[in-house]
Order: C-alpha cells, then sequence, then structure tokens
C-alpha cells in the first residue's frame, strides 16, 4: 500500500502538510491542499482512518439531520454538504428524519457517543438535551436552512422575510392587487417569516390582507396542487399567487390548467428556491434563488471550526428574484 511519504514526494511538500491538508485542510492554503489530493489521487493512497481517529480523537464523521431527501432544495444543500465535507476529509450520516423529534435525538446521540464529531441541523430542532455536554462547552452543531429562533449553535439561513416580499413587490408592480399565498407547513419558521415578508408588501402597497386568500401547505407539489384548487374556486379568485416553494408553485400551475385557466394570462404564479425544474416547468417560473449548495458547503466550514474550537458567526446568505414566464402584467 502507497504510505504517505510518497504522498508527501508527488506533491512537492513534506509529510507534516500532507497530514495537515488532510487532518485539518482549512489551516493550508487552497494550492496546496490541491497539489496534495492530486498526489493523493495519483499515488492511490488510503490513509490509517483508525490510527487517525485514534491519535486526534475524531472520527471525522458529521451527521446531517434532514426533514426529508424528497425535497429537491434539501437534494442540493446536501450535495453542498458532501462535497465540503470531502473535500476536508470528512465522512457524512446522512439521516432523514421525516421531521421526527425523537428520530433526530437518537441520531444526534451518535455525537454524545464519539461515534460521530458533529450535526448539521436542517431543521429548526435542537436535538440534544440541556446536560449533553460540559456547561460552557460550544455545541457541536450547525442549524442550516430552516433555523431556531433561538438556536443555541451557529445558524446559516437566509433572510426569509425580505426575499418574500420582495417576490410580492414584484407580483404587486405587474398591477395584481389580489395575491394569493400558499404556506408552508404551519410550525415552520420559514412559514412565518414568507408570510410576514408578504404582509409587509401588501401593507406597503396600501393593500388589506384577505385572510381567504392564504391556503396551508407543505412544500410539497401535492400541496400546491390542492391549495390552488381552493383558490381558484373562490367567488373572486386572486389574479397571481405566490407559493413558499418552487414545488408547491409547480403542483399549482397544474390545478389552474386543470381548471381551464393559463398562466400567467389569467392567473400568474411565483415560487420560492429555484430549484432546478424551475426553469423547465410549463411556463418557466418566477421564483426566488437561494444557494442551496452553499448552504452545504458553509455549514460544513463552520462545523468544523465549531469543532476546532475557532470562533463561528451567524451568516445570512444572499439571495436574488428571478422573473420567468410564469407572471405577467395583471388583466384585470
Amino acid at each position: 500500500m502507497t504510505n504517505i511519504r510518497k504522498v508527501a514526494e508527488l506533491a512537492g511538500v513534506s509529510v507534516a502538510t500532507v497530514s495537515r491538508a488532510l487532518k485539518l485542510p482549512d489551516i493550508v492554503s487552497p494550492a496546496t491542499r490541491e497539489k496534495v489530493l492530486k498526489a493523493v489521487d495519483q499515488a492511490g493512497y488510503q490513509p490509517n482512518l483508525m490510527a487517525v481517529q485514534f491519535r486526534s480523537q475524531r472520527t471525522y464523521n458529521l451527521v446531517v439531520l434532514v426533514p426529508t431527501i424528497a425535497n429537491t432544495f434539501f437534494a442540493q444543500v446536501i450535495s453542498g454538504i458532501q462535497e465540503a465535507a470531502q473535500e476536508r476529509g470528512y465522512g457524512v450520516l446522512l439521516c432523514n428524519t421525516l421531521g421526527n423529534e425523537a428520530m433526530e435525538t437518537q441520531y444526534a446521540s451518535l455525537v454524545t457517543t464519539r461515534q460521530a464529531d458533529g450535526v448539521i441541523q436542517l431543521r429548526a430542532f435542537n436535538p440534544f438535551s440541556e446536560n449533553a455536554f460540559p456547561a460552557g462547552a460550544a455545541l457541536p452543531m450547525i442549524n442550516a436552512c430552516e433555523v431556531m429562533g433561538d438556536a443555541p449553535c451557529p445558524t446559516v439561513k437566509l433572510d426569509n422575510r425580505a426575499a418574500a416580499r420582495e417576490v410580492t413587490e414584484h407580483l404587486i408592480a405587474l398591477g395584481h392587487r389580489r395575491i394569493g399565498m400558499i404556506k408552508g407547513p404551519r410550525r415552520s419558521p420559514l412559514t412565518f417569516d414568507r408570510q410576514q415578508g408578504y404582509q409587509d408588501a401588501l401593507s406597503a402597497a396600501g393593500i388589506p390582507l384577505d385572510e381567504r386568500l392564504l391556503c396551508p401547505g407543505d412544500f410539497t407539489p401535492l400541496s400546491g396542487y390542492q391549495a390552488a384548487g381552493t383558490l381558484v374556486a373562490l367567488p373572486e379568485p386572486p389574479t397571481a399567487i405566490f407559493c413558499e416553494s418552487d414545488e408547491m408553485a409547480i403542483g399549482a400551475m397544474s390545478r389552474i390548467k386543470d381548471a381551464g385557466l393559463r398562466v400567467p394570462d389569467d392567473i400568474s404564479v411565483a415560487g420560492f428556491d429555484d430549484i432546478a425544474f424551475a426553469c423547465y416547468s410549463d411556463p418557466p417560473l418566477t421564483t426566488i434563488a437561494q444557494p442551496a449548495e452553499a448552504f452545504g458547503r458553509e455549514a460544513v466550514a463552520m462545523l468544523i471550526k465549531v469543532l476546532e474550537g475557532r470562533q463561528v458567526n451567524n451568516l445570512v446568505l444572499p439571495h436574488s428574484l428571478v422573473s420567468r414566464k410564469s407572471t405577467a402584467q395583471c388583466r384585470y
């Protein structure tokens, strides 16, 4: 088996540098890290992980708690997590929790039993008990995407309220005043923040809130389809619908067409996420783009800093409005 000295020779660096690049990649320059990784591939080097773990008291495994891997947005986040973890020599233990608190607590126990080093939680729930770690110790967790209001750990999120306001303002600028909203899960902070942004935009434009235009959903295409059916059946249906996820928006457009109506001629539709399917829907979907893979990559980088005892600040990632053909000037 090829040893670490061969890798060092191919990379033109010291054995110590190879060791640092594989175990603590953040303290090595990107150029050096790239040379080492290429040499590892060229040499076919496989480090003795058991020895590394024994010496460092680290497993180099990260637990990722995802509410559902069926969600397209989360799939992109996971892709970013896996890429960033692999670059830094970490493995990923992916746990599809279905939002079950007991299941999340069970998977998080992999950290307290030293089978993993830390947790990336993609839902607004703390899976650790209050006495899981010594007083004053940093919680080995990053809360990403759907963030707890009083998160006990660093967070990486979007300004969902501002983003929802921006897409609602887009619909108002097109002349729409009866704007429906298909919301996310009732207990999700994302749902609350996005509804607040929607209401901010209506209030600023002097448009009264009509509760009949608010429909519950759960971020799935089916819930979007069903909610759109409720909205188009109203005596005064909306001329535009803002959906809190692209998957719901795609379902909503299908229901609108089934009702014999056209998008955007009769009803404009906007979503949230900018998933890969958004630009290929019929018509292409106007939406809020959020950097899904960046959520994953940043969460990994932040968690490794926490594990190394370094200072980590909360992070808010940027969003942008992507205007496509599913929204148009109001005709009524």
